[in-house]
């Protein structure tokens, strides 16, 4: 088969073996559905590096039903669907089905009882995030963006307790209004070009230039992309999901769910708006500021966790906030940046959620405050946590770091000084927990006291090394030197803006500063070495810290009608936005 054949396959492989499964759950047996997912998974991985392999001589398309954009006789209509592998978007999706596979392993006999059906969602919400890597028409896009909510809400409460459904039905309220967003947006967006297709769009934005109702499709289109993204003032649902899915879930929708709506948002300014000045003006501007106070306030939540899943959680949301800075840049040298974070992350959080699990099924805990000195003689996961919070805090090693650098090439200084901020809060805490955990060493307990935890457990007879096995091989592909994959990367995201530009030359990486990883481990000295306060001065000083994260917890009430208020003020925001460039 051609490559142009094999697209669709990368989509209907996953999407057709969960239907196998799910009709055959109750006469297979019980190891069968889990060796059956995992194959999949790696057969998704490898038809997708095999189709980026094959995009860096051109893009690969392929329309479904033979409409091609020559098929309506009529030059800029383009009525077929079609997917196009570049080497960015094939990239991606062979990511995906590599995190599935780990994940798959690391769930093995994590249920008593499943009959395939969590299989069966799991195959399902791949095969709705390749579907959303691959797609050039933005209704299909939309189509994949459902998809991949609905398995995705499914699997949250596929634990069925009262806080899984809780979380979940917090989720299922903000995407789903991120859904309608995404649909307005849509109409909004056909109504002036006529087309779904990105690239027949962004010749008739091109042509169109500035124009009220384009600034207010690309308002929705990117709300809805950045509440699934977890960007503030829209992310507050993804800490209470993360919280009480099962660890395997988790770690698909850290590692790879949020990070792929800000490519879905990249790939869409790249592909359709770039023509738009006033577009790209709050891609620079809106979009950068919203980096900037997603990266530092998620950061500073992070610090003040005890919760392992939710300290990872807004971790993540720091670091999306740091991925969307590189997307406002639009450089090519960010673009490249922003595809190798979101791997260099997904890996490293994908490990570290391994390892909450390991927890959740060893010690019965997910608090680092119960689990004190609980995890000594757990090599492999201290091992995992320790190097994945050196990655997260700027160890001058791997892809991360690589990512870094060159996001940082085209960043002012206090986006640089903030970026390390944040890194250095996410990376202390989750040194901080894994020092306590595997270690016994603290200092007396700080904001994190007054944390939100949860009393949860998962399926303990499950051996150790099955694992840890996958979370050491995340951390040690995220090792790798960002050295190996430049001439791909210059390729990618030169060519996700367009198929003809010529691969970007990317400056070398080198070691670096270490200003991140001292300021990661200075806060780490801090908290190791906290007392308590015995003098006035002290007390102060404690108290205003206490208000201070206090406050920053409140917002995160746990209630769904917060939550959607806060969603109103993001889109309050964009207007303000788009009223002041028009005012200016």
């Amino acid at each position: 088969m051609t490559p142009d054949a094999l697209l669709p396959v990368a989509v209907l492989l996953p999407l057709g073996v969960a239907t196998l499964l799910l009709a055959l759950a109750h006469w297979l047996p019980p190891r069968l559905p889990k060796v059956v997912a995992i194959l999949t998974a790696l057969a998704v991985c490898g038809l997708c590096a095999f189709l980026a392999r094959h995009s860096l001589d051109g893009p690969v398309r392929h329309w479904f039903a033979g409409w091609t954009p020559d098929a309506t006789h009529r030059p800029g209509i383009v009525l077929g669907i079609g997917f196009q592998a570049d080497p960015a978007s094939a990239a991606l999706a062979a990511f995906c089905g590599l995190l599935f596979t780990a994940s798959f392993v690391f769930a093995w006999g994590y249920f008593d009882t499943e009959h395939a059906h969590f299989h069966v969602l799991m195959l399902l919400f791949l095969a709705a995030m390749v579907g959303f890597c691959l797609t050039r028409d933005l209704f299909n896009l939309f189509v994949w963006f459902e998809l991949m909510s609905v398995a995705a809400f499914a699997l949250t409460a596929y634990p069925l307790g009262r806080s899984a459904l809780e979380g979940a039905f917090t989720f299922t309220i903000t995407n789903a209004l991120a859904s309608f967003l995404m649909l307005a947006a849509t109409g909004l967006l056909y109504a002036r070009t006529g087309t779904f297709d990105f690239a027949a769009m962004g010749q008739a934005v091109a042509r169109t230039g500035s124009d009220p109702v384009l600034t207010g499709g690309f308002v929705l289109v990117a709300s809805a992309l950045l509440t699934k993204a977890a960007i503030l003032p829209f992310h507050l649902w993804l800490a209470d999901a993360h919280a009480v899915a099962p660890s395997p879930v988790s770690v698909i929708f850290s590692g790879a769910m949020v990070s792929l709506a800000l490519f879905g948002l990249a790939k869409l300014v790249a592909q359709v708006f770039s023509g738009d000045p006033q577009v790209m003006a709050l891609v620079r501007g809106l979009l950068l500021w919203l980096g900037l106070a997603t990266a530092l306030v998620a950061g500073l939540m992070a610090f003040a966790q005890r919760h392992l899943k939710r300290l990872l959680a807004f971790s993540t949301i720091a670091h999306l906030g740091i991925m969307l800075t590189a997307l406002a840049a639009g450089t090519g040298t960010a673009t490249a940046g922003l595809l190798l974070y979101v791997v260099g992350h997904g890996l490293v959080k994908g490990a570290l959620f391994m390892v909450a699990g390991m927890l959740l099924a060893l010690r019965q805990s997910a608090d680092e405050i119960v689990l004190y000195g609980q995890g000594r003689g757990l090599w492999a996961p201290a091992l995992a946590m320790g190097v994945g919070g050196l990655m997260l805090g700027g160890l001058p090693l791997g892809l991360m770091h690589g990512a870094t650098h060159w996001m940082d090439v085209s960043a002012a200084a206090p986006a640089k000084a903030v970026v390390t901020l944040a890194s250095a809060l996410t990376g202390a805490a989750v040194l901080r927990a894994a020092a306590r955990i595997f270690l016994g060493a603290s200092g007396v307990p700080g904001p994190e006291l007054l944390a939100p935890t949860e009393r949860e457990r998962e399926k303990a007879d499950r051996p150790l090394w099955l694992m840890a096995a996958p979370a050491l091989a995340l951390v040690l592909l995220a090792l790798a030197p960002s050295r190996a994959v430049m001439p791909f990367l210059g390729a990618a995201a030169a060519r996700l803006r367009d198929p003809s530009l010529p691969p970007l030359t990317l400056p070398e990486a080198g070691f670096g500063h270490l200003t991140p990883l001292g300021l990661t481990l200075a806060l780490l000295g801090l908290a190791l070495l906290r007392r308590r306060a015995m003098r006035g001065v002290s007390r102060g000083i404690i108290l205003v810290e206490r208000r201070s994260f206090g406050a920053l917890q409140a917002l995160h009430s746990g209630l769904v009608g917060d939550y959607v208020t806060w969603m109103a003020v993001g889109l309050a925001l964009f207007a303000l936005a788009c009223a002041g460039q028009a005012a200016g």
